[in-house]
């Protein structure tokens, strides 16, 4: 990874002091030295005294001898980049520099420099590093191992490490969904979902059961009772959900694979506002045995990843082979439209890089209609799953999924079978107009709200775009890019049914 400044370095944030000589090439010398495992450079670059400190989560390091040795004995820095430093001059020979790096396995950390001028130049007389906390986090995980099911020895996804969303049975455990009461009355498995089982013979290794919003009916991620969990790419944003635990772990590094559902969108929008690669699969094409069911009319397996590569292996143990067809590019600018400027710019910047690429307009003056029964239809199927259980327990929801619930058992039969016969339309025209093109349109409508922000109107302008691939049954993989600001988001590639792998090879190459 390269140690390449991103800009100037900021400063002075404190008082008016201009940034001295030298300071920043010897900011940037060290750390190209720590990236490099250069430790000559690093040595020259600490400070030569008894008061040089170094200070981490494992404890201090008191003098340049103790300090020397560490980085002789430890080996290689994670391999990150820096993404933001501020420079603090308290005089012509002193000054503090704080870096956000950004690591290569996932997460933020920050580093805090005390440098000096010396005879032969600018030192480092104190320094402190924090990196990602390590699991156990329980907003991300309800129940982790090391690992909790080994995967099987030799496998193509042999060292590969499984987030597994809390919707999936896992053998030995129970199926928490999400919420604290069904997951008290509910049984322990005796055997694992198939995509569970297909993974572990593979040779991935279940690192734990990650959280889930309650019985996946959200897109936001904020579960009430355990808390939303971190974005490390978008600091106080909500993750996305409700496969927001497994793709926090794979953001943090925790995992390396996060498998999750996408019902509405909830692999694309974490994916999308977290910078990860995701994928919905084509309705039905993986089994779904062991999966607590939502909305089974367009309940779909995902999984999400930090590269394309390894979203794509993944698809080669889980998914059949592709009948094949045009990886023609067609973008829609009234889909297009319905994302923020930021959004849309940073989707137009990706098309941009792609060369030739087909712009149509489609007629979508009934998409929201389409909209309105994609969520009456799904209303009404989970009420229908979930309804027996929780006509007596509406109160041990939060909120916000309590809300979605108690208008689902005031759907009437009437409307449900409205709302159907719309969905049926639309998957059959959704279908025509992609045809066997690949549809590019933002994976989510706007970046990652902040935490404690109004989700309503996100959640509506979301399934806008997302419900899309789900009245048409059809794959889609989401792609990270970033908007001008530096905020993650995500370009979306919709096929024709059974184009999974098509799609994944078509990630993988754009991703190259």
């Amino acid at each position: 990874m390269s140690a390449t400044p991103p800009g100037p370095v900021p400063g002075p944030t404190g008082p008016s002091l201009p940034v001295p000589d030298g300071l920043v090439e010897a900011f940037w010398a060290y750390e190209r030295a720590l990236m490099a495992d250069d430790v000559e450079t690093l040595d020259r670059l600490v400070a030569r005294a008894s008061t040089t400190l170094r200070g981490d989560a494992a404890g201090l390091l008191v003098g340049h001898d103790q300090v020397s040795a560490f980085r002789r004995s430890h080996g290689p820095a994670p391999r990150r980049r820096i993404v933001q430093t501020h420079v603090q001059v308290t005089d012509p020979d002193h000054a503090l520099v704080v870096a956000v790096t950004e690591l290569e396995r996932g997460g933020r950390g920050q580093q805090t420099q005390l440098w000096a001028r010396a005879v032969d130049g600018w030192v480092v007389t104190a320094a402190h590093v924090s990196a990602p906390a390590p699991a156990l986090d329980s907003r991300i995980w309800r129940v982790v191992g090391d690992p909790l099911v080994p995967g099987a020895a030799g496998g193509p996804l042999a060292g590969e490490s499984l987030a597994v969303k809390d919707l999936y049975a896992v053998a030995g455990q129970v199926v928490g969904a999400g919420n604290p009461a069904w997951e008290a009355a509910a049984p322990v498995e005796r055997g694992d979902a198939r995509v569970v089982d297909l993974l572990v013979e593979a040779g991935a290794s279940v690192r734990g059961i990650a959280r889930t919003d309650e019985f996946a009916y959200s897109l936001a991620g904020t579960n009430h009772h355990f808390g939303s969990p971190p974005n490390p790419r978008a600091p106080y944003r909500v993750s996305g959900g409700s496969s927001s635990g497994s793709a926090s772990a794979v953001s943090l590094g925790h995992a390396t694979i996060g498998l999750g559902t996408d019902t509405g969108g909830s692999i694309r929008v974490p994916a999308a506002y977290q910078g990860l690669y995701g994928i919905r699969t084509t309705h039905a094409a993986i089994a779904t045995h062991g999966l607590l069911a939502l909305a089974p009319s367009f309940d779909t397996v995902g999984w999400m990843t930090r590269d394309a590569d390894l979203l794509a292996l993944v698809g080669e143990v889980l998914l059949p082979d592709s009948p094949g067809g045009s990886s023609d590019l067609v973008v829609v600018p009234e889909l297009l439209g319905l994302a923020t400027p930021p959004v849309r710019a940073a989707v137009e910047g990706w098309i941009g890089d792609q060369g030739l690429v087909v712009r149509e307009s489609w007629p979508l003056g009934e998409l929201d209609a389409w909209r309105r029964a994609f969520s009456t239809w799904q209303a009404w199927e989970a009420w229908q799953v979930r309804g027996a259980w929780l006509a007596e327990r509406l109160d041990t929801l939060g909120p916000d999924v309590r809300g979605r619930f108690a208008a689902a058992s005031a759907v009437s039969r009437a409307e449900a079978d409205a709302a159907q016969a719309v969905v049926a339309g639309a998957r059959a025209r959704v279908r025509e107009l992609v045809g066997d093109r690949v549809l590019v349109l933002p994976s989510a409508p706007s970046v990652a709200p902040l935490v404690g922000e109004d989700l309503g109107r996100v959640r509506e302008a979301t399934l806008a775009l997302t419900c899309l691939a789900g009245l048409g049954g059809l794959p889609a993989v989401s792609l990270p890019v970033t908007t001008s600001d530096g905020l993650p988001a995500g370009v979306c590639l919709v096929a024709g049914p059974g184009r999974d792998r098509d799609l994944l090879a078509l990630a993988a190459s754009l991703a190259g």
